[in-house]
Formats: structure tokens, C-alpha cells, sequence
């Protein structure tokens, strides 16, 4: 008789390659951890590098709340051509000579683009629109609008300057950036706005994801890496890392299981991950009138 493999129950931090999309690493994620069970917090573009979050078994219900956390990234952004897609895989729209650009205009544009802002998305992202999919109305052809929505870029830095001389002839500049930005943040948004704000256009060339949250690339393992061994980031460790902690004893955690909503204290972040007695994971609330809603149950 065969043994039966129990899958995993954690978190799976991957360092994704190029090329592959966020479902294309669940699907390998699939195999190598033998459950249909795996899915991701926060899609990661095909072009782009970098931390991508898969949950594994129960860890998929934490997936939903660590997708609102802080995301880091580094990044090159090409000032002197405009694409369809405001990245490098689309096509070319439009192109300036953007040799003129100053140092300070592009401190001047950066700046306008920190902190709490509207951000429009990229046209061609997996964003809806009336229930479809923005690239989709892109690609049948439809002319339609994104509404601008709140975003917040703590940080936008530029570390290099490069003169280039891009394969069309056109003088562009490429910049060496991180952006430490509020989940649904389009890094190649940003690229876009610098540009259009500089008078050149942009787009983005480069992108990697330096962490999620609590989760870097200290953490992360390429897929090669977790073919040959899967290191999962059990249940309980992820979310102590992730979530405000409150330490409730076996009473309280008798009556949490059951469906009672326990007092609780207040903390400065929401959801809150609860622990039992042996550093046991039971679920993660939210305050609700001073008590605890269960948002997700786990033990």
C-alpha cells in the first residue's frame, strides 16, 4: 500500500524567474507540493523578479490579508518612450528626446509621485472594469477609462542615472530606482506618470520585488531551489510575522473556537493573529466594538 504524502501547511516564499506569471509558479507550486491547494498574495507581472507569497493548504486563508500589506521593489525606468502596456513588453507609442531632462526636474517629478496619491492603473493589467478584465478591453479593441484610486508610495528614491541610446535612436535616460509602495501600487504606473510628467514619456524595463510585507528575498527560494528541497514557513511562524500577536489562555481560546466574541485589547494594526497555550495559531480577528470577529479560524 501506498503511503500517502500529507502536503505542507505554511507559507512558500519564491524568488520568481522571468517569464513566468503568478499562476504559472501556483501551477509548479502544485506539483512540487503535491495539493491543489496553493494560491498567492499579490500578482507579480511576467517581466518582473522577485518575492511572491504562495500559501499551501489552510495557509491559503491568509493569503486574502497579507495581500494589504507594504511592498518593496527595484526597478529601472526608461524616461523617452512610452508603451502600450507602460513596460517593456509592449509596443512603442510614442518617443522624445530626453537627454534634457535635469536632475532636478526628475527630483521635482519623483516628489510629486510620494506619498498619498491618485494613481490610475496600467491599462493592460488583470485590473476589471464592469467585470472584465482591463487587458481584455484593450485587446478587443474598446475604448474605455480607469478610475484613479488611492495609493501610497513611502518611498521613491533614485540611485543612478544612465545616458542611453535606445534601439529606435532616441536619446531616453534610464533610472535605477526603489519604491517602497502600499499594495496595488503599479510600479509601471509610476514609470509612466514620471515620464508624461517630465514631458518624454516612460515606461519601465526592470522590476524586482524585494519583499512583501514581512517577507524578503533573505526568505525566498527560486523554484529550482524548492524542487529539490520545499521549505515551508510553518502556519504559525508566517502569521506572527505578518500580524499584530495576542496570547489568549485555553479558556479564552475554548471560546474563540467556538464562535464567541471575546474582548479584546486594542492594538495598531488590524486583522490581530491569536495564540493559544504552545504558541498554538487559532485564528486572526479584527476589532469590532472592542471585541474580537473572527476573520479566518485555523485551530
Amino acid at each position: 500500500m501506498t503511503e500517502r504524502i500529507t502536503p505542507p501547511d505554511g507559507l512558500v516564499i519564491v524568488d520568481k524567474p522571468s517569464g513566468f506569471t503568478s499562476h504559472d509558479v501556483v501551477a509548479k507550486m502544485r506539483g512540487i507540493a503535491r495539493t491543489r491547494r496553493v494560491g498567492h498574495a499579490g500578482t507579480l507581472d511576467p517581466m518582473a523578479t522577485g518575492v511572491l507569497v504562495l500559501g499551501v493548504e489552510r495557509a491559503t486563508k491568509l493569503l486574502g490579508h497579507l495581500a494589504l500589506t507594504e511592498k518593496e521593489y527595484l526597478g529601472t525606468i526608461r524616461l523617452g518612450q512610452t508603451t502600450v502596456t507602460d513596460d517593456a513588453e509592449g509596443e512603442i507609442i510614442s518617443a522624445a528626446d530626453a537627454s534634457r531632462v535635469t536632475r532636478d526636474a526628475i527630483d521635482a517629478g519623483v516628489a510629486a509621485l510620494t506619498g498619498a496619491i491618485m494613481q490610475v492603473p496600467s491599462k493592460v493589467s488583470a485590473i476589471k472594469i464592469d467585470g472584465k478584465r482591463s487587458y481584455a478591453r484593450v485587446r478587443s479593441g474598446e475604448e474605455f477609462e480607469i478610475p484613479a484610486r488611492p495609493v501610497t508610495i513611502s518611498s521613491f528614491r533614485v540611485y543612478d542615472i544612465r545616458e542611453a541610446v535606445a534601439e529606435d535612436g532616441t536619446a531616453v535616460l534610464d533610472l535605477v530606482v526603489s519604491v517602497v509602495c502600499s499594495s496595488g501600487t503599479y510600479i509601471r504606473a509610476i514609470a509612466r506618470d514620471l515620464g508624461a510628467g517630465l514631458g518624454v514619456g516612460g515606461h519601465l524595463t526592470a522590476l524586482r520585488r524585494t519583499r512583501v510585507g514581512p517577507y524578503g528575498l533573505d526568505a525566498a527560494r527560486t523554484l529550482d531551489q524548492l524542487q529539490e528541497e520545499l521549505t515551508v514557513m510553518p502556519i504559525a511562524e508566517a502569521a506572527s510575522a505578518a500580524f499584530p500577536r495576542w496570547d489568549v489562555d485555553e479558556r479564552r481560546a475554548k471560546l474563540l473556537a467556538n464562535g464567541v466574541r471575546l474582548d479584546m485589547p486594542t492594538h495598531d494594526r488590524s486583522p490581530v493573529a491569536v495564540f493559544g497555550p504552545g504558541d498554538r495559531f487559532l485564528a486572526l480577528v479584527e476589532e469590532v466594538k472592542g471585541k474580537a470577529k473572527s476573520l479566518a479560524v485555523f485551530g
